[in-house]
């Protein structure tokens, strides 16, 4: 049970009693005070006048039994009442090292005042169900103590007439009404809990073509299937400008999503190939936000999976969230608490996932993007993830939306070998036919490893787990042949689904030829593709097919009616699944569109595939019908294409589909160069990518160094080549690596991740200055082939590397910068005695130990750590230090832990949980750090007069961040005139009014701009 959801009644004379003992009594000259008074200074029990320490355990453990009393199921497992008391004790006892005037602590109201007394609470060793009705116990208790300071003196009760009238209100609302009044929450819970748990059960399994993990099953756990997924690098920035806009759980394998941690990074749009990823990334956040652990940035979150295919159904209007659950076909449907949904978006806890824009007609998106927005309108604080392929939508299409774009790359070569070595070990433990085979798998694995390396044709086809999976059950099905094109691929895949796999497998199913089955699946798939859809009902399917069966009559003598059929293809082929009891689609759109291409090739559509070159939902069609044509049907369909004049796309489409063209008329190649030429050079990013997923035959239309007349175009000269996913394109990266502009460099930095590390690394990063880029490495191989060439001075690792191998490299390569993040590195042992100048450490899920930072000659270190290590004991021993960065860190810090010698110009202490819960005391003795000419405090801080008195003494500081909320807090007669600049840390905004305009001016009068985002 939660009881964290359970209502509780507190009569207001048992807390009544407490506060009379546990406060001083009013002085005769309380009335003539003439400012708010410090909190300490009303508590009596320090001083044991009219209380002791047992007289106030007595008097909690009656509020925990008056709460106890309340209807309901109880919130508390029994014998644990004597733990809340005393925690309640402990927590109040806090309030004689309160800071706060009783003015400020009345402003902060009850459920920040109680988050300020928690946190200096020591640890409680609470349960789970204890710690919920501990704290909620305790805000009820805050109620009253705020109260009570309204009512202390003449001035206060003068000055807080209103607030002590809500107070009042609100004591007794809570006395008449608890009782009354079902608590909602309850309900929520006791649902989220199952929802939580069904979605996960749901999610939890990924398809893996060629394996059977038990009879008539191809599912695989996500725990163990999924492989973390990549980024085209634009949110993999440099850690040393700014911000870091992303995170990694690494235990998870992700590096492919931002943090969510500010508003911009709450929105993205996620771009990405059919079969790279996209859905089963999905599917990975949602159960990792089902069941992840308490320290994932996800955990808390309720999540919603919106596949658009589902929702638009019958063209049905997208749904409000109340019908959620209804639109995806829910089991859990119609059993949610009445509001539920709309409770979990307006607290900010939803993580909503839309997948596939592209999965819907175009005419369709418009509306679909007016309704997203709309949502978001409503519901501004949540996490939204939108899922698209990359021609689908234009790359501003949700900027209004404040969305962030991403792209998911091709797989790295290291991705796909990690792939190929997971396959064949579930493989080898998981089909009941092959588990006596594992030596054999093992030389299939090996054999293949080396043909991936070997064989670019073959490396080129591995781009995405779906390729790759074909790849490994085409390989061992065939005992080591593999096609060598994506029509032979995709042919073979099918033949081994539809008609090989079950007879090899000697299993009694009814023999059927292959073709037969093909005509029948196409006609569904050339339906899906005509009407714009992926989904279809499943009346209309076996409509479509007993349309068709006449014309196959083998396929009817054997199995029988269209019903039967479709059971057929639903329970043996793999190709078709059924999301819901009454709908059909295809196992994954790659196989939908080469079907629908076949379809169109029979029924002789030339002129139809090519009037679709507009629409993005064709474009695979398109290419796969000219891989799959005839000659004189390929060469019509091209000129079809090109005489499409003023079409981009489609000369775009006729230039990749050269690709697949085997036999094709000289000039008819020729005339298809000579158009896609005149797009060479791409405009632009999202051009250059198009080009680049045309493959490596545009590295022969793309200008090299010496024909490019700007930056801009060079950087989308590189994008292009880069995006081609080929080896081919390393020695024309190669060419670029000399060039002056920076954003060249980064991106050929960037782009390394998608090739053979040691090739790249020894013909480009081999010729960039290694003094003005800094290489990110994200595993051991990229490591060593960094080796190999001229260090440059800062070492970037992120990802799965050892710190034995990091710790090799730097007795090699010595360097004056390190930055390591997502790493699952445990200890720094490797880092002792080294002469590191700077030090990054971000995301280290494993650390345990910071003593081997100790003594270093660090001048700039940044610590973003979510757990409680001893970080004073390191920083007391930077005497070098200027600059100090620390995020998540608790514990024994504080600015008095920071070396005497040390003269430090900047510091920013962000996410502190020690500056989140209206304490100040870290900030005390900030004053004599005089040099100081930068300071960033956290987007939750509380600033209260001291803490704005030490920041005022800083004669030279010039930057500050600070949120906004804690402006209204400096005392009034309090100015900061070094101050030039100003920030506003994430958070709600000052409301713009006269008085807040004069607040500023007086507190900053050497402002030169107010920054836009101060008024809400």
């Amino acid at each position: 049970m939660d009881a964290s959801v359970v209502g509780m009644r507190l009569a207001s004379t048992v807390v009544t009693q407490l506060l009379k003992k546990f406060f001083r009594a009013e002085g005769a000259g309380a009335g003539l005070v003439d400012r708010p008074v410090r909190v300490s200074s009303y508590l009596s029990l320090r001083e044991k006048r009219t209380l002791v320490p047992a007289d106030v355990l007595k008097i909690a453990e009656r509020i925990v039994a008056e709460a106890l009393r309340s209807p309901g199921e109880r919130p508390l497992p029994p014998g644990e009442e004597a733990g809340v008391a005393a925690a309640l004790v402990a927590t109040l006892d806090t309030l004689g090292e309160v800071t706060l005037t009783d003015l400020e602590a009345v402003r902060l109201g009850p459920e920040a005042f109680a988050a300020a007394l928690r946190a200096r609470a020591p640890y409680l060793g609470l349960g789970a169900d204890a710690a919920r009705f501990y704290e909620r116990l305790l805000v009820v208790l805050c109620v009253h103590v705020l109260d009570f300071f309204t009512r202390r003196s003449h001035f206060i009760a003068a000055t807080l007439v209103d607030q002590s009238r809500a107070l009042r209100d609100l004591i007794d609302k809570m006395d008449r009404l608890l009782d009354l009044v079902p608590d909602q929450l309850a309900h929520d819970t006791a649902f989220e809990t199952r929802y939580l748990a069904q979605v996960a059960r749901k999610h939890g399994t990924l398809t893996i073509y060629g394996i059977d993990l038990a009879p008539g099953t191809a599912k695989w756990p996500l725990s163990t299937a999924y492989l973390r997924l990549e980024t085209d690098g634009r949110w993999s920035a440099d850690p040393l400008d700014g911000p870091k806009p992303f995170w990694n759980d690494a235990r998870k394998h992700l590096s492919a999503l931002p943090r969510w941690e500010s508003k911009p990074q709450q929105r993205i749009l996620l771009r990405g190939e059919a079969g790279s990823g996209k859905t089963t990334l999905i599917q990975w956040l949602t159960v990792t936000a089902a069941t992840g652990p308490a320290d994932s940035p996800l955990h808390g979150l309720v999540p919603y999976v919106l596949p658009l295919r589902t929702l638009t159904r019958h063209g049905r209007a997208l749904p409000a969230p109340r019908h959620f659950l209804d639109a995806v076909g829910s089991p859990l449907a119609g059993e949610q608490p009445d509001g539920w949904e709309r409770r979990v978006l307006d607290a900010g806890r939803a993580l909503v996932l839309v997948d596939g824009i592209d999965e819907i007609p175009e005419a369709e998106r418009a509306g679909a993007r007016a309704w997203l927005t709309d949502l978001i309108d409503l519901y501004p604080g949540n996490r939204w993830l939108v899922t698209s392929r990359p021609s689908a939508v234009r790359e501003d299409w949700l900027a209004e939306a404040e969305f962030s774009e991403l792209s998911l790359a091709p797989m790295s070569p290291h991705s796909v070998a990690e792939f190929v070595r997971r396959w064949h070990t579930a493989a080898a433990s998981g089909d009941p036919e092959h588990a006596d085979a594992d030596a054999a798998l093992e030389g299939y694995r090996d054999q293949l490893l080396d043909s991936l390396r070997s064989t670019r044709d073959l490396a080129r086809l591995a781009t995405n787990p779906l390729l790759c999976g074909l790849i490994c059950a085409l390989h061992r099905e065939r005992r080591g042949f593999l096609p060598s094109g994506r029509k032979e691929l995709y042919t073979a895949a099918l033949s081994m689904l539809l008609h090989r796999r079950d007879r090899e497998r000697q299993l009694r199913v009814p023999e059927l030829g292959e073709e037969p089955q093909l005509q029948l699946l196409q006609r569904l798939a050339h339906w899906l593709i005509r009407n714009g859809r992926t989904e279809l009902d499943r009346g209309r399917a076996e409509a479509l097919l007993a349309d068709a069966l006449p014309a196959v009559p083998e396929v009817a003598r054997v199995l029988g009616n269209a019903g039967a059929v479709l059971q057929h293809f639903l329970d043996r082929t793999g190709l078709l699944r059924a999301p819901s009891a009454t709908t059909v689609e295809f196992v994954h759109r790659t196989f939908q569109d080469f079907l629908g291409a076949r379809a169109a090739l029979d029924e002789g559509g030339l002129g139809e595939l090519a009037g679709h070159a507009h629409d993005d939902q064709w474009e695979d069609v398109i290419r796969m019908a000219v891989a799959q044509a005839r000659p004189r049907e390929r060469a019509e369909i091209i000129r079809a294409l090109l005489d499409r004049t003023r079409s981009q796309r489609a000369v775009l489409l006729a230039f990749a589909a050269l690709e697949h063209a085997a036999e094709l008329d000289p000039e008819l190649r020729g005339r298809v160069i000579a158009a896609a030429a005149e797009l060479v050079p791409p405009r632009d990013t999202a051009a250059a990518r198009a080009l680049g997923r045309i493959g490596p035959l545009v590295l022969d239309l793309l200008p090299g160094p010496e024909a490019v007349d700007s930056e801009d175009t060079a950087l989308f000269t590189v994008v292009a080549a880069g995006a081609t996913g080929s080896d081919l394109a390393i020695p024309f990266l190669a060419r670029y690596a000399a060039q002056p502009s920076r954003d060249v460099r980064r991106e050929l930095t960037v782009l390394w991740h998608g090739f053979d590390p040691a090739a790249y690394a020894r013909e480009v990063l081999a010729r960039i200055d290694p003094a003005t880029v800094h290489i990110t490495v994200r595993d051991e191989r990229e490591l060593e082939a960094l080796s190999s060439i001229e260090p440059g001075p800062t070492l970037h690792v992120a990802g799965d590397v050892s710190g034995r191998a990091i710790g090799s490299y730097l007795r090699r390569h010595p360097v004056d910068s390190l930055i390591i993040h997502d790493s699952l590195v445990a200890n720094l042992e490797f880092l002792r005695y080294r002469s590191l100048r700077s030090l990054y450490l971000a995301n280290c899920v494993n650390l345990a130990d910071l003593s081997a930072l100790t003594g270093l000659p660090l001048q700039s270190v940044t610590l973003d750590l979510d757990t409680d290590l001893p970080v004073g004991e390191v920083t007391e021993s930077w005497t070098e230090l200027t600059s100090l960065e620390l995020r998540g860190v608790q514990g024994d810090w504080s600015l008095d832990r920071i070396a005497p010698q040390a003269k430090l110009l900047s510091l920013e202490l962000r996410q502190m949980r020690s500056l989140e819960s209206g304490t100040n005391s870290r900030l005390r003795g900030l004053r004599r750090h005089q040099e100081l000419r930068k300071l960033s405090l956290g987007p939750r801080w509380i600033g209260g007069p001291a803490a704005w008195e030490e920041i005022a003494a800083l004669a030279n500081l010039n930057e500050l961040v600070v949120p906004a909320a804690s402006l209204a807090l400096a005392p009034a007669d309090l100015s900061l005139p070094s101050v030039q600049t100003l920030w506003m840390a994430s958070g709600l905004g000052l409301k713009r009014t006269t008085q807040a305009e004069v607040l500023i001016a007086r507190l900053f009068p050497g402002l030169r701009d107010v920054p836009p985002d101060l008024w809400s």
